[in-house]
């Protein structure tokens, strides 16, 4: 190509130097070859604006394919979006009556609670006269807790069925403490012991003194010295100061129902 472009040039410069002669020739000649270069310049340059454009369109090309390929991402991610606010709607809506049932069962619950904590204190009333302070504590601390914002319903209902479930234990237990026992009108300190609740008995720390409860009437009496030396064992076993063997204790038989 470059060779038949030199050829066909030559063509007209030879025409030229036929009519012209030898100065204009080269005269002519020179013109030519100006023109061409000029030509051949600005080709270039169009040459060099062409190759950047196309760079240029070839990477916004690119670009405009990665945009595509985000506007499908973001697509595909706003799917499953509306999919999870959808579910996240239908737990929302679950949410809301679960807590309308919360408020319902609160308000019914806290009335039970309340009689749940009276029927304890009159137990513990009726009950033996055992452990006196810690029993009529534990209660007061019931009602108080019932007055606190900061204490969730089922926490205050777990202490109370566990306040229950001591209460119930008290039946199977043999249990051993120092107390003030009012007998004849006379305080006296002694050592107390409740066998389940068969038996509530006490003796003094010198062994003098030995008696019971009495069921019938409500009030502590004393025991003859027959049974100084099973209290006292009894005592002892249950403050694990003596291995646990068979005692012989006043149990006073159970009246029949009416």
């Amino acid at each position: 190509m470059k060779k038949q472009r030199i050829h066909g040039l030559w063509a007209p410069l030879l025409l030229v130097s036929a009519l012209t002669g030898g100065s204009a020739s080269a005269t002519s000649l020179n013109d030519v070859f100006g023109v061409t270069d000029r030509i051949n310049a600005q080709a270039k340059r169009s040459q060099a604006k062409i190759d950047a454009l196309t760079d240029e369109t070839r990477q916004l090309l690119n670009e405009y394919k990665t945009v595509l390929k985000e506007i499908e991402g973001l697509r595909v991610y706003n799917r499953q979006l509306e999919k999870q606010i959808s579910s996240q709607e239908i737990e929302k809506t679950k949410l809301s009556s679960s807590i309308d049932q919360v408020t319902l069962i609160e308000r019914q619950i806290t009335p039970l609670m309340m009689r749940m904590i009276d029927g304890l204190e009159q137990f513990v009333d009726l009950d033996l006269p055992f452990l006196p302070d810690e029993r009529s504590n534990r209660v007061e601390g019931l009602r108080s807790m019932m007055d606190r914002a900061d204490v969730a319903v089922s926490e205050k209902f777990s202490q109370i069925l566990r306040a229950y479930q001591i209460e119930n234990d008290y039946g199977r237990t043999m249990e051993a403490y120092s107390d003030t026992i009012n007998i004849g009108g006379t305080d006296l300190k002694a050592d107390v012991l409740k066998v389940g609740r068969i038996a509530l008995v006490f003796q003094t720390p010198d062994g003098e003194r030995t008696g019971r409860w009495n069921f019938d009437s409500g009030q502590w009496e004393e025991l003859d010295d027959s049974y100084t030396g099973p209290i006292r064992n009894g005592i002892r076993m249950a403050r694990k100061q003596l291995a646990v063997n068979m005692l012989i204790l006043p149990i006073q038989a159970p009246e029949a129902a009416e």
